[in-house]
C-alpha cells in the first residue's frame, strides 16, 4: 500500500517528522502542539486555550489529509501536568460533544517552554 505525506501551512510543521501520513485508509497525525502555524509561538496560557489551539491545528492537518475531526477514531492527549486534565476535558467536550473518539493520555516526555499539551490522532481518510 502506498503512503502519502500530508503537509499544510495551516498547522505547525517540523523538518524532523511529517505532520501526518495517509495510509491504509487512515490519516495518522503526529503530536500537534498549541503553536501558531505562522509565528510558531505557543498560543494561550491556560490549558483550555492550548487545547483549543491543538485541536485547531489538528483539524487543519486532517483537512489537508482529506479527513476531519468527525472521522477521528483514536487520540492521544499528552499533558505536562496531571492537574490540567480537567481543564483539557472542559475544552475537549466542546469539540467532541457526542460520540467522541477513543482516547488515551500520557505525560509530556520533554519540557518545551510554555507548552502544556500535545494531541496526536488517527482518523479515517
Amino acid at each position: 500500500m502506498a503512503r502519502e505525506i500530508i503537509r499544510t501551512p495551516n498547522a505547525p510543521s517540523s523538518t524532523t517528522y511529517s505532520q501526518a501520513v495517509r495510509a491504509a485508509g487512515f490519516v495518522f497525525v503526529s503530536g500537534t502542539g498549541p503553536q501558531d502555524p505562522v509565528t510558531g509561538k505557543i498560543v494561550g496560557d491556560t490549558i483550555q486555550e492550548q487545547t483549543r489551539q491543538c485541536l485547531q491545528n489538528l483539524s487543519a492537518v486532517l483537512e489537508a489529509g482529506g479527513s476531519s475531526l468527525e472521522r477521528v477514531v483514536s487520540v492521544t492527549v499528552i499533558l505536562l501536568e496531571e492537574a490540567d486534565f480537567a481543564g483539557m476535558n472542559e475544552e475537549w467536550i466542546k469539540w467532541f460533544p457526542t460520540d467522541p473518539p477513543a482516547r488515551q493520555g500520557a505525560r509530556l516526555p520533554v519540557r518545551i517552554p510554555g507548552m502544556r499539551v500535545s494531541i496526536a490522532a488517527i482518523a479515517e481518510a
